[in-house]
């Protein structure tokens, strides 16, 4: 029998090798996203987001003035009162504690048992033991890790779930909580990097809420000058394409009467004044002629009373189009997160300074009429108010409380209204 036809193993082996060479070669050679795609097809899992995430330290616009005429020390300290974190442990809502962080931040020790203070607020976020001690095993986890390399947020209507997609994360960056936070699930520990990374991938321009989508990507992104990347679908994703969907539609569309998406689109715009290249020139002209006309309809909508209305987009028809039944607690979300996106914006964007001034007296005395117990059941607005009225001292909820209460060890706590206010 002949053997000459015979492939000898050293040939097979070399020819293997050739072969695992350029397959090497030419995974490399194609871009990440593709081989992220490609991986996860073969591991039937979505694919992460293109983008390297090297920064974990978050920042946010600071405020721009310190005004007392706006807001004096004792009318901030009533505010600040109102807005103390007092909720019961047992089925604590998300939304609430998601508000109370982003106001206090995650560092503030409240030296009243009562009161929730901010690493206990973190944990209870992101550690689904403490969400547990809460809602009990029955309830659904907020954190769902979906697969070996991301957990999503579950948000919902319902009161034991985050009210607003990506709300959670936005609030834990105003809060300055890190990305390397330690973040603890059934399945396994992680961070706070790979909920980041979830939200990147997850994220979709047409989504009917991206308000806080935008704001926890700008704080986590900015610093290290990422302004686009490519989500699970490989469909691109930018700064630019983030504010012109914000800026989309009119104006009272949107989350909060439509002013969140304000407040979103003049952090863009502060951050890309301080950090550069998260926003083109042309759509930065586009924000900023968007704010100017948001700054012309609330001084034709401002109430004389100070307040502006939940109909602040219909400007100088504001009145005549006002609603007969009203709800008050409207007013107190449209005037506070004006006040809030006020505060981070240039003189340019105000209206006249007497209008901020009057807006912010009317809100006070809101609060100083509003029983306790009626604030707290409004808690998400009027957490606003105090962390909008703190950015025109230009101080934090934090810092100021803890400051004030050190100057004044004896002061009265602040007495309840004795009559409920109505609308009148």
């Amino acid at each position: 029998m002949s053997h000459r036809n015979r492939i000898s193993p050293v040939a097979v082996c070399g020819v293997q090798l050739l072969v695992a060479v350029a397959f090497t070669a030419g995974w490399f050679l194609l871009p990440s996203g593709d081989r992220h795609r490609i991986q996860a097809e073969l591991t039937a899992a979505r694919p992460m987001a293109e983008v390297q995430i090297s920064n974990t330290i978050p920042v946010a616009p600071k405020s721009l003035y310190n005004d007392p005429e706006v807001i004096s020390d004792e009318d901030l300290a009533l505010v600040l009162h109102a807005i103390l974190p007092r909720f019961s442990h047992q089925e604590l809502k998300p939304n609430f504690v998601e508000h109370a962080l982003r106001a206090w931040g995650s560092e503030i020790e409240f030296t009243n048992d009562e009161l929730i203070s901010g690493p206990g607020m973190t944990d209870y976020l992101l550690d689904t033991g403490s969400y547990i001690a809460s809602w009990g095993t029955d309830s659904d986890p907020i954190l769902k890790p979906n697969d070996d390399s991301g957990i999503y947020v579950r948000w919902a209507s319902d009161s034991s779930a985050s009210v607003h997609h990506d709300h959670m994360l936005a609030s834990l960056a105003e809060a300055g909580v890190t990305l390397d936070r330690p973040v603890f699930t059934p399945a396994r520990q992680t961070t706070l990097r790979e909920i980041f990374a979830e939200s990147l991938r997850d994220f979709r321009l047409d989504e009917r809420e991206t308000e806080w989508s935008a704001m926890a990507f700008a704080s986590y992104l900015a610093p290290q000058h990422t302004s686009n990347w490519k989500n699970s679908q490989g469909r691109h994703i930018s700064f630019d394409r983030m504010a012109t969907r914000l800026m989309r539609s009119h104006k009272q569309k949107g989350v909060c009467l439509g002013i969140h998406r304000v407040y979103s689109l003049m952090m863009l715009v502060r951050l890309d004044n301080e950090y550069g290249d998260l926003i083109s020139d042309s759509t930065r002209d586009e924000i900023m002629e968007f704010l100017a006309d948001v700054r012309q309809l609330i001084i034709d909508a401002q109430d004389e009373n100070g307040s502006w209305p939940p109909n602040w987009p219909d400007g100088v028809d504001a009145v005549a189009n006002r609603d007969p039944n009203e709800e008050r607690y409207r007013r107190v979300i449209a005037t506070g997160h004006h006040l809030e996106w006020l505060a981070i914006a240039p003189l340019e964007l105000h209206p006249p300074r007497e209008d901020i001034i009057r807006a912010a007296q009317w809100i006070v005395q809101n609060v100083r009429d509003t029983p306790q117990d009626a604030i707290e059941s409004k808690y998400t607005f009027y957490s606003h108010v105090g962390n909008a009225l703190a950015l025109w001292r230009q101080t934090t909820p934090a810092e100021f409380w803890q400051t004030w209460r050190e100057s004044h060890p004896d002061a009265e706590l602040f007495p309840e209204p004795e009559t409920e206010v109505t609308d009148e």
